[in-house]
C-alpha cells in the first residue's frame, strides 16, 4: 500500500539537500511525497537553528498539525509526526516535552536511520529521540538519488571547526567531515544521468574540503570541481557556503581556468569592523576579505559576489556598524543576506556583556539592507540590454512563460506560448534581458 510523506524544510541549501535525502530513504518503504500535510502517513519538519526565533516557528507549526493528527487518530488512521534537522539536535528533549505526541526526534547525522525510527514507532507505539554523531557517516548508507530537476544539489563537506561565538552548526552538525571524491563523482554522475544540468556543491564551509580518495590522497575541492566538469551533460557548477579562511590558491584559479564554474560566489564575512570579527572569532580581518576579493576579481572579473551580514552582534559600536557600511560600499555585492544578532543558547556570544538594544538592531539592519538592496537593484538593472546564457529548471508562475537564472543566479523569466515548458526545461538559451526590477529579470530569446 503506497503512503505519502509530507517534509517541510526550512534554513539553507544543506537542508534541502537532507530533505531530498530522506525522501529517497523513504520510498524505499513505499514513501511517495505529499505537497500538503492533510494527505499525509508521515510528516516531517526538517528545521534550522540559525535564523532568529527558529523554536517558535517550529512548536506554532505543530500546534497547526496536532489537530490533523487527531482527526486522523478518529478515523483509526496514524499520522507520524518527525522533527528533524539542527532545531532537533539541539532541543530535543524540550520537544518531546512540549510536543509529546511528536512520534520521532532526530539530528541532521541520523536520517539514514529513519526506516528503523519508523519501525521501532510502529511497534512500540512511543517516542523516539536520536540525535547521535554515529560513528559510521550517514552517506554511506544513504541509496542513490532517485530524482532530480535541472539544477541539484550534492553535499560534499558538512559540519564546522571554526567555533565562530554567534554560531550553533559546530554542535548541531558536528565536526568537519569531508566525503570521499569518488563517492560525491558517483552522485553527481547518478543526477547528471536523471537530467541535471547544474549541480551546487554543498558544505558548512564547502571550501575547507579534504576529502580522501580510495588511494590514500587528500583531494582539495579544487581538485573536486575539476574533476566533476570533466562529466557528461552538465553545463555550470557552483558551490557553497564558503569561509574566507579557505579560499586558496587553486580554488581561486578554478574561477578563471574551469569554464563551468559559474562567476558567483557566496563568501560571508559577517562585520566590516575587525573588533567585532575578532569578538565573532572569524579568524579574518576586513583587509583580509578585501585583499581575497581583490584576488578573486582579478582573475574572474565579472565574478558576483553575495555575502552574510549580522548587525547588532554584542559590543557593536556605531562607528563598527559604520565600518560594515564602508565595506559593502567598497566591495560592492550582488546579492546579500542580512540579519540582527540573536542569542542562541550555549554559544559563547549569547552570555557576552554588551548586549545591543532590539531597536537599535532594528535601526541598524534597515539601513544595511536599505544599501543592499540597492546594490542588488544596481546590479540587476546592469544587466537591461545584454544579452546573457539562461539555464531553463521550472515553469514559471504562468503557462505562458519559462523560468531560468543567469550564470550570477538571476531568476529570468521569458514569455512563451502554453504548452512549451517541456521544450525549455534543462536548455540553455542566450537571452536579451529588457527589464530587471530587486528579485527577477524579464527577457526575450535571441
Amino acid at each position: 500500500m503506497t503512503k505519502k510523506v509530507h517534509i517541510k524544510t526550512w534554513g539553507c541549501q544543506m537542508n534541502a539537500y537532507d530533505s531530498g535525502r530522506m525522501a529517497d530513504v523513504l520510498k524505499a518503504l513505499g514513501y511517495t511525497s505529499s505537497e500538503e500535510a492533510e494527505d499525509a502517513d508521515l510528516v516531517i519538519f526538517n528545521t534550522c537553528h540559525i535564523r532568529e526565533k527558529a523554536a517558535q516557528k517550529l512548536f506554532s507549526e505543530l500546534g497547526r498539525l496536532r489537530p490533523l493528527q487527531e482527526a486522523k487518530a478518529a478515523k483509526g488512521e496514524r499520522m507520524i509526526v518527525a522533527v528533524a534537522g539542527c532545531v532537533a539536535q539541539a532541543e530535543g528533549k524540550e520537544i518531546q516535552r512540549r510536543a509529546p505526541y511528536v512520534d520521532i526526534v532526530l539530528g541532521p547525522q541520523t536520517y539514514h536511520l529513519l526506516p528503523e525510527m519508523i519501525a521501532k514507532v510502529a511497534r512500540e507505539n512511543g517516542g523516539v529521540l536520536n540525535t547521535d554523531f554515529p560513528p559510521e557517516p550517514k552517506f554511506d548508507y544513504l541509496p542513490e538519488p532517485s530524482a532530480c530537476a535541472t539544477s541539484a544539489f550534492v553535499a560534499v563537506q558538512e559540519g564546522c571547526d571554526k567555533f565562530c561565538t554567534y554560531c550553533v552548526v559546530p554542535y548541531t552538525r558536528g565536526a568537519e567531515y569531508s566525503r570521499p571524491p569518488e563517492a560525491i563523482i558517483k552522485e553527481a554522475l547518478a543526477l547528471t544521468a536523471n537530467g541535471a544540468k547544474e549541480i551546487t556543491l554543498l558544505g558548512q564551509n564547502v571550501n575547507a574540503y579534504h576529502g580522501e580518495s580510495s588511494t590514500g590522497e587528500i583531494w582539495t575541492l579544487a581538485r573536486l570541481i575539476e574533476k566533476l566538469a570533466d562529466l557528461p551533460g552538465l553545463l555550470r557548477l557552483r558551490m557553497m557556503t564558503s569561509h574566507p579562511r579557505d579560499m586558496g590558491e587553486d580554488l581561486i584559479a578554478a574561477f578563471r581556468d574551469i569554464p563551468k564554474m559559474m562567476p558567483y560566489l557566496h563568501l560571508p564575512v559577517q562585520s566590516g569592523s575587525n573588533v567585532i570579527l575578532d569578538a565573532m572569532n572569524r579568524k579574518h580581518t576586513r583587509d583580509d576579505y578585501k585583499r581575497l576579493i581583490d584576488r578573486l576579481r582579478a582573475v574572474r572579473p565579472d565574478l558576483a559576489l553575495s555575502s552574510d551580514f549580522i548587525v547588532g552582534f554584542p559590543g557593536e559600536t556605531d562607528k563598527d556598524f559604520g565600518d560594515t557600511m564602508k565595506l559593502v560600499r567598497e566591495v560592492g555585492f550582488a546579492q546579500s543576506y542580512s540579519f540582527k544578532y540573536s542569542r542562541r543558547p550555549g554559544t559563547p556570544a549569547a552570555s557576552m556583556k554588551n548586549q545591543i538594544p532590539e531597536k537599535t538592531k532594528d535601526n541598524r539592519l534597515h539601513e544595511l539592507q536599505a544599501l543592499l538592496r540597492d546594490q542588488q537593484m544596481g546590479f540587476n538593472q546592469g544587466m537591461v540590454g545584454k544579452t546573457v546564457p539562461v539555464l531553463f529548471d521550472d515553469n514559471g508562475s504562468r503557462k505562458t512563460q519559462v523560468f531560468g537564472r543567469t550564470p550570477w543566479m538571476q531568476p529570468v523569466y521569458v514569455a512563451t506560448t502554453a504548452g512549451e515548458h517541456a521544450a525549455f526545461s534543462g536548455m540553455e538559451m542566450n537571452v536579451k534581458i529588457a527589464e530587471a526590477t530587486l528579485n527577477n529579470m524579464k527577457g526575450s530569446l535571441v
